[in-house]
């Protein structure tokens, strides 16, 4: 089997990974989340939490494409060895995954579902407290959010004299005018927490990936804000961070800082042992600020209207035409693909890159929101792969699978 032929069979491994193995499984765990949601004694934050996982899953079903990595590395690895024994040139140092067996790898994907699916719902259900509540007090927004920082804390060993911050019973409600969700975040931080402690190389990336979710943080207080506050915060805090990211725009940076891809690559390669900090590193700038600002830019894209109609802040309408628009969603893309490619296991992270591009294009609001020239134009220069892949999510979309 050629280079080409192995690369195109590895993606339709992590395709059908997702379909029939994990997205059934993050089903079921959203499940478990809207139930205890029963529980929850103040109406709304039971509202906010029901509607969070019946109208965003699509973000934890996403996310949890990085659940499949462990199985991917098992088959990278084998296909490795075989290219190997066939007297082929091979890179081996580029696919950190050769500790795996599968039933280890079986056992990190039952953690990484654990951990994305509960995360993400602290994200979603979060924003919905800070969009739908008639809040826009900022305290209340970053003190809500010291969950996200917490639930990335691994628990106390036991017999510690110092544990970690961020315990259950933590008040993250104390600034906001609803108070009362039954233990509900608390248990999803706690959820995330009991995940981190099976990542051999958690320790290697924390300091990234608390970062990320300080960034994230940030930029959720401002976004939500009073209206008029709003730009002039966000264009303010860009500034403080410009000269790391002088080739993007402020509201591309906000973007970057609202995706929660990078935490979930980076948590999935804490799997490893073997996992090298330039490997961090190089993780750490291909997610930051390429595919994360390229995941949200697209999530803004198709939800143009919706925003306009909600009164929300959509960073997509800050570009000054269709056509610019175009041209920086096409650099993202290229570079994401081009910062992907350089990676350990690069073929895992260039098909989440092109999964992104066919999952947003195959979505209806596409067609709706008159933006087929835009989609075909940036599917045409992404190549052939990409255009199938969006086929099948279509195909999906009409199965109601995703």
């Amino acid at each position: 089997m050629g280079i080409r032929a192995n690369d195109i069979a590895m993606e339709t491994s992590i395709i059908a990974d997702m379909l029939f193995r994990i997205l059934p499984m993050v089903d079921r765990e959203l499940g478990e989340w809207a139930s205890r949601l029963d529980a929850c004694p103040d109406p709304v934050l039971k509202e906010l939490g029901r509607s969070s996982i019946l109208y965003k899953r699509f973000h934890a079903q996403g996310g949890s494409v990085y659940a499949a990595y462990p199985w991917f590395l098992v088959r990278d690895s084998i296909a490795s060895e075989s290219r190997l024994r066939a007297g082929k040139r091979y890179n081996l140092a580029r696919h950190k995954g050769s500790d795996l067996d599968y039933a280890t790898a079986s056992d990190q994907v039952y953690h990484l579902i654990k951990f994305i699916v509960a995360f993400q719902t602290i994200s979603d259900y979060l924003d919905n407290l800070c969009d739908r509540a008639g809040c826009l007090d900022g305290r209340a927004f970053w003190t809500l959010h010291q969950s996200m920082l917490d639930a990335l804390e691994p628990p106390p060993k036991p017999g510690a004299e110092h544990p970690s911050s961020g315990a259950p019973d933590t008040d993250y409600y104390c600034d906001y005018p609803h108070k009362s969700d039954g233990g509900y975040l608390g248990a999803l931080v706690t959820q995330c927490r009991q995940q981190l402690v099976h990542f051999p190389s958690y320790p290697l990336i924390k300091k990234e990936v608390l970062k990320l979710a300080s960034l994230y943080r940030d930029l959720q207080v401002k976004k939500h804000v009073e209206v008029a506050s709003r730009e002039g915060l966000l264009v303010d805090w860009y500034n403080e961070h410009a000269s790391g990211f002088p080739s993007i725009q402020w509201w591309e940076f906000a973007a970057a800082c609202g995706s929660t891809l990078g935490i979930f690559a980076l948590l999935a390669s804490a799997i490893s042992p073997l996992l090298s900090y330039d490997d961090v590193c190089a993780i750490t700038r291909a997610y930051f600020p390429w595919i994360a600002g390229l995941h949200i830019l697209l999530d803004y894209l198709i939800d143009q209207e919706e925003d306009r109609r909600g009164g929300d802040l959509n960073f997509v309408s800050f570009y000054k035409s269709r056509d610019t628009c175009r041209e920086r969603l096409m650099l993202f893309f290229r570079e994401s693909m081009n910062r992907a490619s350089e990676l350990p296991s690069r073929h895992f992270h260039m098909t989440v890159v092109r999964g992104l591009l066919a999952l947003y294009f195959s979505d209806p609001k596409v067609k709706l929101q008159g933006l087929d020239d835009i989609a075909d134009k940036l599917l045409h220069d992404a190549g052939l792969r990409v255009r199938l892949v969006r086929a099948a999510c279509s195909a999906l979309r009409a199965a109601r699978v995703v």
